[in-house]
């Protein structure tokens, strides 16, 4: 990637946000309600990216279509909303890398498909709203991704040509987005993945394996 970008967008959770901790522990605090003894932590982490769908995979072994599952859905995501910021947190690795971004007053967004019901406590929660040129959310616009229209509003918003722009994700979605914007794409590594097919396949323009790899991919550092 030679080209400066004029603005980077991320992805929230598993890219910019570890928000596994509160994810999980919902779809846990289900199992405990039922009788059944919590799971490890690391058996939702890779299918955080999948949302209510991937933890009730794992806490419940239920899928889109089984019988209960939309009752099911609607107990997880009611439950995730009284622990949104519990647990979560923005990546210590992520941080400083914001901080030298905003340095160089280059603008930087979030594009997430996490409902705005979720998107807004957790982001304000964080502070990010303070920070964020803009914040785009799974239901700000018609589509969410692998859709690009997510990330051609934010390129909108922020005031720049969609292929001036970097999308950085640990979703296969985010890159099917941002190559379909016309953006560079980048997976973050550090984040959630899930348990298809390796990341190298994913036709990415980059894959990093930290925050700081990613300014020297991008030629900020």
């Amino acid at each position: 990637m030679t080209a400066r970008p004029q603005a980077l967008l991320f992805d929230l959770d598993g890219t910019l946000i570890d928000s596994a901790p509160d994810l999980a522990g919902s779809a846990n605090d289900m199992r405990v309600a039922r009788g059944m003894a919590p799971l490890p932590q690391a058996q939702f982490r890779p299918m955080v990216g999948a949302g209510a769908r991937g933890m009730l995979g794992i806490a419940m072994g239920i899928t889109p279509g089984d019988a209960g599952f939309e009752e099911l859905r609607d107990e997880f995501l009611d439950t995730y909303a009284r622990r949104l910021l519990r647990e979560t947190r923005v990546f210590d690795a992520v941080e400083p890398v914001l901080r030298e971004i905003e340095a160089m007053r280059m603008p930087w967004g979030i594009v997430t498909n996490k409902a705005q019901r979720y998107t807004t406590p957790v982001v304000e929660g964080l502070g990010l709203h303070r920070r964020a040129a803009v914040v785009v959310s799974g239901d700000t616009t018609a589509h969410a991704k692998p859709h690009p229209e997510p990330l051609l509003e934010a390129a909108r918003r922020i005031g720049v040509a969609a292929n001036t722009c970097i999308y950085v994700g640990d979703d296969f979605r985010d890159v099917q987005a941002g190559r379909a914007a016309g953006m560079k794409t980048v997976v973050a590594a550090w984040g959630y993945l899930g348990k298809d097919e390796p990341v190298s396949a994913w036709g990415a323009d980059m894959v990093v394996e930290t925050p700081r790899e990613l300014l020297k991919t991008i030629g900020l550092a």
